[in-house]
């Protein structure tokens, strides 16, 4: 498959309509490009980096480099977002919801979980599907399962008022489309998360949505939630792509809300999974998340923000009531027709192409290319 094929497969449907944010590596280092009716703009000398270009809402391609039509670019794709912070919405759907209370209560055990998902389901399932987070209806229910022994601190962050919001990744630790994602090699218990992924200015405004697999390692978060931390933010364990659509009067919040993502998983030695995250069925609204994650808090280069996941595989992959988890050199391919598809493929965070351009390296280029402007 040549090069352009393997890109037109990333692409949205209706890639020549929309308003598109990116990143490309060039010879000279990272560039954000605009891409408007098709066209690829290099946008370095205009703002160099895309957390300014945000700020220029709305944009056109003047002062921009044309590099072509998007289905024949010959630069490869990095992830979309430079300086923005990444975060992270946990428990929002029923389905994973449970899935952490079954981690917690197995503390990470694969073995255990079968049993204790069949109990879990039958009595907390279908209550925590209907009421709504906050409500007096969610607190009577809290009341019940606190007297039932059934409580988690996964419920309080599923049904209580405050949204678990956590910090993903650092700055610049992202991957794109087609790179390497990573688990880490002492992990038995894993799975993706393929997520809608809100992109945010500084002012607080969300103007823009992409595609995101927030991994996520079963065995070592279920352990203790104190262990967010390890089991989240490893080397290459965050992906984001292939582009940052933009919200305009062809695709707006509503589209995120009614989104479906489709998820498909081809392993090394010919196991296939497939999976598909309904965004109709979050238990908060995507922008009632922007407003928890902004809080008390500012973020003057802006921040993504993962919306959490529907999709929990359970089905066993090799021993009996195991479940699902991770090869390496299992393909991830999570796509939905207005974002496109973001595909990587599995390897250790150990093995996986070390981060090098942090912060400093990363400023470092753009001056060396004379990017940087007076209050840049």
């Amino acid at each position: 498959m040549s090069d352009h094929a393997a890109l037109a497969e990333l692409l949205p449907a209706d890639w020549r309509e929309g308003q598109f944010l990116g990143r490309v590596q060039t010879a000279q280092g990272p560039s954000p490009i605009l891409v408007i009716g098709g066209q690829v703009y290099d946008m370095s000398h205009v703002a160099p980096t895309v957390s300014q270009l945000v700020e220029m809402l709305p944009l056109s391609a003047a002062g921009g480099v044309i590099l072509g039509p998007l289905d024949q670019l010959d630069l490869p794709l990095l992830s979309p977002i430079d300086l923005q912070c990444v975060k992270a919405a946990g428990v929002t759907f029923a389905t994973s919801t449970l899935e952490r209370v079954i981690e917690e209560r197995a503390r990470g055990d694969a073995g255990k979980a079968q049993e204790i998902r069949a109990r879990i389901e039958a009595r907390v399932g279908g209550s925590i599907r209907s009421v709504v987070p906050g409500s007096a209806e969610a607190e009577a229910l809290k009341e019940l399962l606190l007297a039932d022994g059934l409580w988690s601190q996964y419920l309080e962050v599923a049904i209580g008022p405050y949204a678990e919001v956590f910090t993903k990744a650092p700055v610049l630790a992202t991957v794109g489309s087609q790179a390497e994602i990573g688990v880490r090699s002492d992990s038995t218990w894993n799975n993706p998360e393929p997520e809608v992924v809100l992109l945010v200015n500084a002012a607080g405004e969300t103007v823009g949505a992409t595609l995101g697999n927030d991994v996520n390692l079963r065995d070592i978060e279920g352990r203790s939630a104190l262990l967010l931390g390890k089991a989240k933010d490893n080397n290459a364990s965050c992906s984001v792509g292939p582009l940052v659509r933009l919200f305009d009067d062809g695709f707006t919040i509503d589209d995120v809300r009614n989104a479906e993502v489709e998820l498909v998983i081809d392993g090394p030695e010919g196991y296939r999974l497939e999976g598909h995250s309904s965004m109709n069925q979050i238990s908060r609204d995507p922008l009632d998340l922007v407003r928890q994650t902004l809080s008390e808090h500012q973020y003057p280069d802006g921040f993504v923000l993962f919306l959490g996941t529907l999709f929990a595989p359970v089905q066993d992959r090799d021993d009996p009531g195991r479940g699902f988890t991770h090869k390496v050199g299992d393909v991830v391919s999570i796509a939905t027709p207005r974002l496109g598809r973001l595909v990587n493929t599995v390897v250790t965070s150990r093995d996986a192409a070390p981060w090098t351009q942090g912060i400093g390296a990363f400023y470092t280029n753009l001056a060396q290319r004379g990017l940087l402007k007076a209050g840049a």
